[in-house]
């Protein structure tokens, strides 16, 4: 089915003011504006270079703009390219359309080689598709819905909480707002497998106010031949069937230009004859009728729109988005492709590309044109063996002309017996039965062997449980089933990359259009274009890396073995929390929580939940050496041991402390660290260039042998303090102290005795020549030296009898300290 609803920008949406809206003008270049005539006219002086697209709004419908005839010219040429692209892929359609005839969605009631003959169609085809459209949509849409988020770079608590509110957003939008989307996913994962390519058109409808993606049917949607990728093919048609009120609300609301298209004129397409043909639908013309819109995305040098350097055209050919009505030949809207900020014009991308296995051109292979000759030859040869069946049961032959058999020639019912004229002989003579076998065994195992083939392409074959060894380790079952998975995982991982691209047009739309607060209450009061803003990727919930849940049971399972060989390598809880995820059971983050769950708290309550074995987490930018602090006291607490060490988790309580303990410990050493360099350190997490890693181990080497150095100093006060408190080192400091005190008087001795040398010297040495004036000097001076040494004599003698007493009793305390440590 061709989608009803044409592309919207978000300047076409700016654009959509009511009469009261103010119109502000800016004068893009102000010194182009001068006022040179007398009566204060204005003259605008353009700037050369500046094209005449400078003159028209952008968000305009620039065939309002332009001549018929430029118009008329363009829509031929735009035709002429859809009937060539559109014949150049007629081999496709053909081989497409005798591929629909294989599902056998329609009963076939056939006369040859006679009437009633066997018209079955085998469900090769239709199971593989069913398979995989079951199978896909679980993966694709769970019931939390498709989308996750993932963050690029420095992930920081805003970020993270963002992330949230996206994730959290967009599901909400697909599977609450977007009402279309599970069904319009689910008619598209029907088509995919059986064309092989299938499209998803992503676009904001102003008359519901939101966004929406619509599925594409690939006959719908035609490009140039020779395009092998959806960006860079040069046009790309896309088919809409509207009516011709829909067509004049369109003019009305100004998104079509207002020109008479006249009557819909009848467009058959052997793809639509041959779906009414398959689902029994069939339309009236006269009532039914609906104009072909072609939308043409395609890139144009369009006249009067030119872009011009130095006042010249260049001949660049840019985006646009072209409406033509395909019976009229009229165009109805050129819209520019392209965002009105973007220097380089490129094209803006409004349709995704799913593809089920890429083929040799643009349009990829499907199940019709992978197994459609398995599909045919298993129909065949089923309707071969039912038809030998039916000749077996109910043999034809042949009889004598004269042989009559009354009550008509009917067949005969069984049970039945019927009176005959036998004009000579006996009945077996008369009657010849040709002969029919019964349904061969070969033909049977060969449909076994054809089916079986094609089932293993398309991975619609089951792996039964009964086939494994169940005491086979877990690494090789799960290269059975991934052997068995090959071709769908291919698959799934080409629908996950498909389905990311279309999130991330999705969430550019909510940029543009989205409202300016959420529908519902957050924490934050977040706006939702800041959320949009692409710090936050958006990706499918889906795995790129398996195809099914069994095979990701399976991967984790063989995990979980590895853990238990060396549980230390493993992250358990994360592991444990990951296989809940896969198995989808409810409020897994209770029954496993994570660190990433895990709120900042003070260290009582840290404390507490050790006690009560729950898990605890050290925040970068938390006080640490309090908190270590006050989880030492709590160890070191005699209540706490004697209570705690009776319980049977006490060791599991004592290794979940000592590691908290140790996180905390790891975060103190780096801001004493940062400390130290009187700089920040990067976050831990993030991933550093190798110049940026290498200048930081340089500043941090030297910050750390200081850091070192000042430990050491501190340690080493800490023991001196700690020795100064023990009594058998204080009674050794108090020796010391007396000793110190005896090498005292020893040198006041020795000074008392160097000064009296020296006044001998002088005195002597003054003798001759002072003899007589100088000999009550000379006494005075021997009686102050024997008054000076007796009184030395007397102080000596008392420090001894003092020292002595002071030993005395230090021997007697250190008697009585070691009698105390003795008991």
């Amino acid at each position: 089915m061709a989608i009803e609803k044409p592309l919207a920008t978000p300047d076409m949406m700016a654009g959509a003011l009511s009469p009261e809206d103010a119109i502000e003008i800016e004068i893009v270049n102000p010194e182009a504006v001068s006022v040179e005539t007398p009566d204060g006219g204005v003259i605008l002086d353009f700037d050369p270079d500046a094209s005449s697209m400078g003159m028209v709004p952008f968000d305009a419908n620039l065939a309002d703009f332009m001549e018929d005839s430029d118009l008329s010219i363009i829509a031929s040429d735009l035709i002429g390219y859809y009937r060539s692209d559109k014949e150049s892929r007629a081999d496709w359609e053909r081989t497409y359309i005798e591929g629909l005839d294989l599902l056998g969605l329609k009963h076939e009631d056939r006369t040859t080689p006679w009437d009633g003959a066997c018209g079955v169609f085998h469900p090769l085809l239709t199971e593989s598709v069913i398979k995989f459209q079951s199978q896909s949509i679980q993966e694709l849409f769970p019931a939390s819905g498709p989308v996750k988020t993932s963050i690029v770079g420095v992930i920081d608590e805003d970020k993270e909480k963002q992330a949230h509110r996206v994730q959290d957003y967009l599901n909400y939008l697909v599977t609450e707002k977007m009402s279309e989307y599970r069904a319009e996913t689910e008619r598209l994962l029907f088509s995919l497998p059986l064309a092989g390519s299938a499209f998803r058109k992503v676009y904001f409808d102003p008359n519901m106010g939101r966004p929406c993606s619509m599925f594409v049917p690939a006959e719908d949607f035609i490009v140039s031949y020779g395009a092998s990728d959806l960006t860079t093919c040069e046009r790309a048609t896309h088919v809409m069937k509207r009516s011709s009120n829909e067509i004049r609300k369109m003019q009305v609301a100004g998104f079509y230009s207002d020109v008479d298209i006249g009557k819909a004129s009848e467009d058959t397409d052997e793809i639509k004859h041959k779906y009414e043909e398959l689902t029994g639908n069939s339309s009236t013309y006269d009532l039914d009728a609906r104009h072909t819109i072609l939308e043409i995305q395609v890139e144009l040098d369009l006249a009067g729109f030119e872009v011009t350097k130095r006042g010249e055209p260049t001949g660049i050919a840019l985006p646009y988005v072209v409406s033509i009505d395909l019976s009229s030949r009229k165009v109805l809207s050129i819209r520019r492709n392209y965002y009105e900020d973007d220097p380089q014009r490129m094209k803006r991308e409004h349709f995704v590309h799913y593809q089920y296995m890429p083929g040799l051109g643009f349009y990829g292979f499907g199940l019709i044109h992978m197994i459609g000759g398995l599909a045919k030859s298993a129909t065949s040869l089923l309707r071969q063996l039912v038809d030998a069946g039916t000749l077996a049961n109910l043999p034809g032959g042949l009889k004598s002309r004269g042989l009559r058999i009354k009550g008509d020639d009917t067949p005969i019912m069984p049970g039945e017996f019927r009176d005959v004229d036998v004009p000579g002989g006996s009945i077996k003579e008369n009657i010849s039965f040709l002969t029919y076998k019964e349904p061969s065994n070969v033909l049977y195992q060969l449909l076994g062997d054809i089916v079986e083939e094609g089932r293993r392409f398309a991975t619609a074959a089951d792996v039964k449980a009964a086939d494994m060894n169940s005491e086979a380790p877990v690494g090789t079952t799960l290269a059975i089933l991934e052997r068995s998975m090959k071709v769908m995982s291919a698959v799934q991982a080409r629908l996950h990359a498909s389905m990311r691209r279309e999130l991330r047009l999705l969430s550019n739309i909510v940029y543009d259009f989205g409202p300016s607060d959420y529908p519902y209450a957050t924490k934050d009061n977040a706006v939702v274009r800041e959320d949009f803003d692409g710090r936050v990727d958006v990706i499918a919930v889906s795995d790129p890396n398996s195809g099914t849940m069994a095979q990701r049971i399976m991967q984790y399972q063989a995990a979980l073995q590895l853990s238990q060989q060396n549980p230390d390598m493993y992250d358990l809880p994360l592991l444990h929390r990951q296989m809940l995820d896969v198995l989808s059971i409810r409020d897994a983050d209770k029954i496993v929580p994570l660190e990433d769950d895990i709120k900042p708290t003070n260290p009582v309550s840290e404390n507490m939940n050790i006690l009560n074995n729950k898990p605890v987490k050290a925040f970068i930018y938390q006080d640490h050496e309090a908190h270590i602090q006050a989880h030492m006291s709590f160890i070191e607490d005699p209540k706490i041991l004697q209570i705690a060490g009776k319980s049977p988790l006490a060791k599991q309580m004592a290794a979940a402390m000592a590691a908290h303990v140790q996180e905390h410990l790891a975060f103190a050493y780096r801001q004493q660290v940062e400390k130290e360099l009187g700089v920040n350190l990067p976050p831990p997490e993030e991933n550093l260039p190798e110049d940026i890693e290498l200048r930081i181990a340089r500043l941090v080497a030297p910050a750390a042998e200081q850091l070192k150095g000042k430990n050491e100093q501190e340690m080493a006060q800490q023991k001196a303090q700690k020795q100064a408190q023990d009594p058998v080192v204080q009674m050794a400091q108090r020796e010391l102290a007396i000793k110190e005190m005896q090498a005292q008087s020893k040198a006041q001795i020795d000074q008392a005795k160097l000064q009296l040398e020296t006044a001998k010297a002088m005195s002597k040495v003054n003798f001759d020549s002072q003899k007589l004036n100088r000999d009550e000097e000379i006494r005075k001076a021997e009686l102050a030296v024997k008054v000076a040494e007796d009184n030395a004599k007397d102080q000596l003698e008392n420090r001894k009898i003092a020292s002595k007493e002071q030993i005395e009793g230090v021997k007697i305390g250190k008697e009585i300290v070691e009698n105390l440590f003795d008991r």
